[in-house]
Parts: structure tokens; C-alpha cells; sequence
């Protein structure tokens, strides 16, 4: 079955859901027209130079591509980006919501299932992971398709300059946080007793691997893509503790990624001034909408007991140490001393 059929029929499948998708059909049609106004340029250009007369320049050049494509240029990509941000947010915002209900306790638990009408058992939850990640994985495949397609058509990057410049925008699903957030919820679930009752093998390919001591997360998606996320933190370049994502990305350690926007523990990642950048990219504005990876937490702790105690323990010196400074300054500040 080709790949564009495949996706509707999948898409069709989450219309209850009224999620958004990439148009496929639509930018595939944009580019077969594009492709008959290519093949019509080349027509009238032969019997042009049959007839010794000069190639109108208001014709279609595809070499030209996408900045004076008469067919592309302002409908191809714009079209592709609104439906890569719709699909991306709705991905995030459906994980956010899994994760959240999978750490809730007690009553908190109890009113998010009666809020949003879920089921509150594992299997429920494993079902939801495997639906969410279906999604991401499907609509990663076919924007790379459309992009390698329009370039085919094309004989041009622009397509993987797309692709780049979505990157640099973090609207490319495959580098969302709840990505790896997911994985990580998947090995943690897959670790308890659900696994007794063979609720779902979704994700088997997923593991946590150690390298030479260093751990990633490791992932082949379908049968195109293989993920790896280097859970080593850039700065300490130890195993990320208590680890969070910047909005570029990059995961590093919460003390690390403290020291790096210059705030304390106690003020947090939300104090950052915009002008701090990545330590590893060197973004501007990147930590302020830092996200907690609470899962690949869990994970790590429970893959690394040891390790994580010693950390737990020498950062415990260092939080109570900022603490106290902080609140000395603080009642410096109310007395006027």
C-alpha cells in the first residue's frame, strides 16, 4: 500500500478524535501541477528553439524554486508549516495530559479521570502512549516524504531547508520533550505489573542503553527512522540529573542548566533573562519554558540507584547552602540591614 493512502486511512481513523494531520493529498496535488507546468516550460521551450524564437521568462522555472515558482511559492510551504504547528501542538498537548494523569496521586488522580472521562488503569494509559506515538511517528514520516518529494520534483534542497529551518523554529515533532517523555513512560510502565497482564508491546523497540557508562535513550521508529537521546549532560558530562529540556531541545542537568542561566535554584529557570543562552547551541530565550522531565527521572533513578543517591545527596548540600543565602538576603532586604 503507498505510503499517501496508508496515512489517510489512519487519519480517517482519528476523526472521533478531530485531530489535526498534514495534508498529504492537497501538497501532493500542488506539486503534480507544478510538475505539468514544468513539463509544459519544457514543451514550449523546445519548439521555441525549433522555431528560433527566445523561452517566454514568464514561464514556470523549477530551478527557480520555491522563490519565483509560480504554482509553489506561497501556498506549498506555508500550507505545510501551519500543519506541522497544529500537529505538533496537539501531540504536546495530548502527551502533557497522558504524563500528567500517569504522576497524579491520590485525589488529583481521581478529578483528572473525572474531568476528562478516562479510564484510570495502566492498560488504559499504555493504549493512550501507543495512540500518541502512532500519531508523532506517522506525521514525522509523511512531512519527510512531501519534503523529499517536493525536492525530487524540484532538483533542489529547499525541502531539507525547510526541514532545517523548522528545526531551528521547534516545530519538528521528533524533538519534542514529550517525545522523550513518552519512551521514558514506556520503560517505567513496562517495568511494574502491567507487564504481567501482556497489556501491549508498544514500543518494544524502545530501551534505555549504556554506552561505556553513558546512558541513551534508544528507539527505532517503524522501519525509516532510528532515534538516540544522549543522556549525558553538555555541562558536568555526567548521567543528566533531575534533568530538563530548554525549549531548543537540549537536555541538561537542573542544577547545570540553573548555573548556566545564572539563577538560583530557589528563583528557577523562569527567572532566566532572555539574553541567557544554551550552553550547548548558544539560543537566546530557551529557559524560560523549560519543561521537567519527570519520567525520564523515574527511569534513570531506578536504572542507576547509586549514582543517583550519591547525586541526591551532594546537590542536597548545595540547595540547602543556596537556600539559606537566599533567604538571609531576602530578610536583609525586609529589615534594611
Amino acid at each position: 500500500m503507498k505510503f499517501c493512502k496508508k496515512y489517510e486511512e489512519y487519519m480517517q481513523g482519528q476523526d472521533h478524535q478531530k485531530l489535526p494531520g498534514v495534508g498529504f493529498k492537497k501538497l501532493k496535488k500542488i506539486l503534480k501541477k507544478c510538475r505539468r507546468e514544468e513539463k509544459n516550460h519544457k514543451l514550449l521551450q523546445n519548439l521555441s528553439l525549433e522555431n528560433g524564437e527566445n523561452s517566454s521568462g514568464q514561464l514556470h522555472d523549477s530551478s527557480s524554486c520555491p522563490d519565483h515558482c509560480s504554482v509553489c511559492d506561497g501556498t506549498f510551504f506555508p500550507s505545510l508549516l501551519n500543519e506541522m504547528s497544529a500537529v505538533v501542538g496537539s501531540f504536546n498537548e495530548r502527551a502533557q495530559k497522558l504524563l500528567e494523569l500517569h504522576l497524579a496521586s491520590g485525589v488529583h488522580k481521581c478529578f483528572i479521570w473525572f474531568k476528562d472521562k478516562l479510564q484510570g488503569n495502566h492498560v488504559a494509559l499504555i493504549e493512550e502512549g501507543k495512540d500518541l506515538v502512532s500519531y508523532a511517528l506517522i506525521n514525522a514520516i509523511a512531512m519527510r516524504k512531501i519534503l523529499k518529494k517536493y525536492d525530487k520534483i524540484h532538483y533542489s534542497n529547499q525541502g531539507q531547508a525547510f526541514k532545517s529551518q523548522v528545526q531551528s523554529m521547534h516545530i519538528e515533532i521528533l524533538q519534542s520533550p514529550w517525545l522523550c517523555e513518552l519512551m521514558a513512560f514506556h520503560i517505567n510502565l513496562r517495568e511494574t505489573k502491567t507487564k504481567k497482564r501482556n497489556a501491549s508491546d508498544f514500543f518494544d523497540g524502545c530501551s534505555l542503553v549504556f554506552n561505556d557508562g553513558k546512558p541513551s535513550l534508544s528507539f527505532q521508529l517503524l522501519d525509516s527512522v532510528k532515534m538516540d537521546i544522549d543522556l549525558t549532560c553538555p555541562i558536568c558530562l555526567d548521567i543528566v540529573f533531575d534533568a530538563v529540556s530548554l525549549t531548543c531541545s537540549h537536555i541538561f542537568c537542573y542544577m547545570c542548566a540553573c548555573k548556566a542561566a545564572s539563577v538560583t535554584i530557589v528563583d528557577g529557570l523562569k527567572e532566566a533573562q532572555s539574553r541567557k543562552k544554551c550552553a550547548l547551541c548558544r539560543e537566546a530565550g530557551v529557559y524560560e519554558g523549560a519543561l521537567h522531565l519527570e519520567e525520564l527521572n523515574i527511569l534513570l533513578s531506578r536504572s542507576c540507584p547509586e549514582y543517583w543517591e550519591e547525586r541526591r545527596q551532594s546537590e542536597r548540600v548545595e540547595r540547602t547552602k543556596q537556600a539559606k543565602e537566599h533567604w538571609e538576603s531576602q530578610c536583609r532586604l525586609f529589615t534594611g540591614v
